[in-house]
């Protein structure tokens, strides 16, 4: 997802409450003979993430209770931007653990050697599928999530225009003018939805169904946030700034977002989904190599695939559990979509070729 996101953006991180120091100890725990018992020398890990991180604080707060550390959560803007960053500081790294690779960016950064093997406990709980580095455990899979072409109910109810279902209408005329979407060079979402593209038509077909798209009016922006809360109008952020566009690339869980923090709360998600625009996109977190604290770097993987942190996800990052049996809230499948057929392209596949692809749509879309 989050996404991730995983989705949540800032407007739901200020909600929560979720600043740079997610959690915050209390000092060592001390006998009565004065002596540290049992705290690691160094109390704090830091996780370095995409904006679109959050957690409950209670959920964290749980963390430092079982462990004894601390967590210092780094947002480093979106899951791509983030990546970037962590391959430029290679081997001397801002923090212990990442939290944001996806599947559309995986090989990029396990073949640059940013994570140190571990097998986090508990990961026999999360079914195969998942499990893309299941041979050498350098990533952790955590969520997963579906990116779709999101809605404006309202716009298309006003216009008494259908909304698009299909990758297909959306370079139809009556939708001319009407996608926002976000640049696949620099965005987890972009990318995915260009590699829904080229799930849906292939090596042959992706490209020529872009320049439908572009002679159709679609609009390209750099990330997630701006797609979403400024120029997509049926978002909350979207009213503020006045966006015009009724269609947006996000997720399918986006919809009990708007539910969640609307007041009052609706009865209905006022965006809807286009279920046949759909990707299908999985996130991890690794080790990261030369963290200074790798004892709390295990310690906090272990912790993210345990059932407190997997149920907290579906209300703070909307996205989708990964380890069997973790309850989902009511509002969260009330008002999301469960997608039946995403578009998929192989993680070798996407190795293969996903620079290749990102430069001819680059070339394409924006010049």
């Amino acid at each position: 997802m989050s996404t991730t996101k995983k989705l949540a953006g800032t407007a739901l991180a200020v909600a929560l409450g979720v600043g740079t120091l997610a959690a915050c100890g209390d000092g060592d725990a001390k006998g009565k003979d004065g002596a540290v018992s049992g705290t690691p020398k160094t109390k704090q890990v830091t996780l370095v993430t995409h904006d679109s991180f959050a957690s409950t604080p209670a959920v964290l707060k749980a963390f430092e209770k079982e462990t004894g550390y601390t967590v210092k959560v780094l947002k480093s803007g979106d899951a791509g931007t983030a990546l970037n960053q962590e391959i430029l500081t290679k081997g001397s790294p801002r923090g212990d653990v990442f939290f944001g690779v996806d599947n559309t960016l995986l090989s990029r950064a396990l073949d640059n050697g940013l994570f140190t093997p571990y097998e986090a406990k508990g990961l026999a709980e999360v079914p195969e599928q998942y499990r893309l580095d299941k041979a050498e455990h350098r990533v952790t899979p955590v969520d997963s999530g579906d990116i779709c072409v999101n809605y404006d109910k309202k716009y298309f109810a006003d216009k008494k225009l259908a909304p698009p279902q299909t990758l297909d209408d959306l370079a139809k005329p009556a939708y001319k003018d009407l996608l926002v979407v976000e640049n696949a060079a620099t965005s987890s979402p972009g990318l995915g939805f260009l590699l829904a593209t080229v799930g849906k038509y292939g090596d042959q077909g992706w490209e020529e169904y872009w320049g439908k798209l572009k002679a159709n009016g679609v609009e390209v922006v750099d990330g997630w946030e701006q797609a979403y809360n400024e120029r997509f109008s049926g978002s909350a952020g979207g009213k503020k700034a006045k966006g015009d566009r009724p269609l947006v690339v996000s997720y399918a869980s986006s919809p009990p977002v708007e539910v969640l923090y609307a007041e009052p709360q609706p009865k209905d998600a006022p965006t809807g989904v286009a279920t046949g625009t759909c990707f299908r996109q999985t996130e991890f977190a690794g080790l990261l190599k030369g963290a200074k604290n790798e004892a709390g770097g295990k310690a906090l993987l272990d912790f993210m695939i345990g059932k407190k942190f997997q149920e907290d996800m579906p209300l703070t990052m909307f996205v989708n559990p990964v380890v069997k049996g973790a309850a989902l809230p009511e509002l969260f499948t009330r008002h999301g979509v469960v997608v039946a057929k995403p578009e998929t392209v192989a993680p070798d596949r996407i190795a293969k070729n996903r620079e290749q692809w990102v430069k001819a749509w680059t070339a394409l879309v924006l010049k």
